[in-house]
């Protein structure tokens, strides 16, 4: 697979027909729209990367009193374009086709949203452009650096035992679980652990190498790992208070599952690169009894 490939895949170009999923997904947009009205003021300078159909570039323009919208994918920049002309107060937005990784705007901005977020921060590059665009545009315009929607994102992983029988058939395959949800072919062994903060403010690895132990409450056999990732889009300087969306589970199978005894230590180790496949996190998945 080549570089291009690659990128493509990793969700360079998502189709047009997924930003309807996210479209309809009242969490997702209610949870971001509450951010960026509290992290926009009046008159502010924002840069969205990665905007894909314009919405979030549209919740920023109530209150800016400039937005430049950045996507890459061609037809998602026609699409954007007929769209934002469907709806009142677009009239502050400029659209730009361009790379996330190369674009700065032409002056110095006030926020930045980046919503290229994916469970375990795998896939999308999200990561990587912010972490580019912090080095571009400080050599640019030097200090301060803009506010980031998200602001930090915390990621953990929790060992499971998870059902990979559909109608007897065995499959053990990738899944995505809605979070919070009640997963009846899921049993939890030990309560997640924090293996990743990102505050976007501070400087950022693309690399994730953790190693980390769980007492098992129960008996059974650990053949899954579920990754866990939250964003913390806004924080209020005021009360403290903030806004937080959660993203998809990531349920990955483990290739040699561990049978174990209540109280049992399981240690658990992975390691992997920011918007790589999750085949590349997948195999790197270490599981072993203490």
């Amino acid at each position: 697979m080549t570089q291009f490939e690659e990128d493509c895949y990793l969700g360079q170009f998502i189709p047009l027909q997924y930003h309807h999923h996210m479209l309809t997904d009242e969490y997702r947009m209610g949870t971001f729209k509450a951010a960026i009205d509290q992290a926009v003021f009046p008159g502010a300078k924002v840069l969205d990367l990665g905007g894909g159909t314009g919405v979030l570039s549209w919740f920023a323009a109530a209150k800016a009193g400039k937005v430049w919208c950045v996507e890459f994918n061609p037809d998602l920049v026609r699409e954007a374009r007929r769209l934002l002309k469907l709806n009142q107060g677009c009239e502050k937005i400029e659209l730009v086709q361009a790379d996330a990784f190369e674009y700065l705007p032409p002056e110095p901005v006030d926020v930045v949203i980046c919503e290229m977020l994916h469970p375990a921060m795998v896939c999308e590059k999200q990561v990587n452009v912010i972490k580019s665009f912090k080095e571009r545009y400080l050599q640019r315009f030097g200090g301060p650096l803009p506010r980031f929607i998200p602001e930090a994102v915390l990621m953990g992983v929790q060992p499971l035992q998870q059902n990979y029988r559909f109608m007897g058939f065995h499959a053990p395959i990738i899944q995505f679980q809605l979070p919070g949800g009640i997963h009846t072919d899921t049993m939890e062994f030990a309560p997640p652990q924090v293996y990743s903060p990102l505050d976007f403010m501070q400087p950022v690895s693309e690399e994730f190498n953790w190693e980390g132990v769980f007492t098992l409450e129960q008996a059974g056999q650990v053949n899954a790992l579920r990754f866990i990732t939250k964003s913390i889009l806004s924080i209020s300087t005021s009360d403290k208070s903030f806004i937080e969306w959660q993203n998809h589970y990531l349920v990955l199978p483990l290739a040699d599952p561990v049978q174990a005894k209540a109280g049992a230590l399981l240690h658990i180790g992975f390691n992997y690169r920011a918007g790589g496949s999750i085949t590349h996190l997948q195999n790197s998945i270490t599981a072993t009894l203490e």
